[in-house]
């Protein structure tokens, strides 16, 4: 029996405000890509300004960051948490 599992994605700052929430847990059927995940966040808050927001952000998968590694080729396994960090003000 295939059983979904779920990624979580959190997000701080200005990206919590262009969500909407801090927060986004999503049903995966298995491992997707950074930039699956990317899009489909992008889909769920339609209308907001979070696409543009994540194409600043920094990205941790878990407490490793992505760093420059391209999207396409993180791979975010079910279970994972995701955090989308924005550039921050500040010294």
């Amino acid at each position: 029996m295939n059983e979904m599992q779920v990624i979580r994605v959190h997000y701080w700052a200005a990206a919590r405000s262009a969500a909407g929430t801090a927060e986004d847990v999503i049903d995966v059927p298995g491992p997707l890509t950074l930039a699956q995940l990317k899009e489909e966040v992008v889909r769920r808050h339609a209308g907001s300004r979070l696409g543009e927001v994540i194409q600043v952000c920094s990205v941790l998968l878990g407490d490793q960051p992505v760093a420059t590694r391209d999207a396409a080729e993180v791979e975010v396994p079910p279970g994972s948490t995701v955090e989308f960090l924005p550039p921050f003000a500040g010294g």
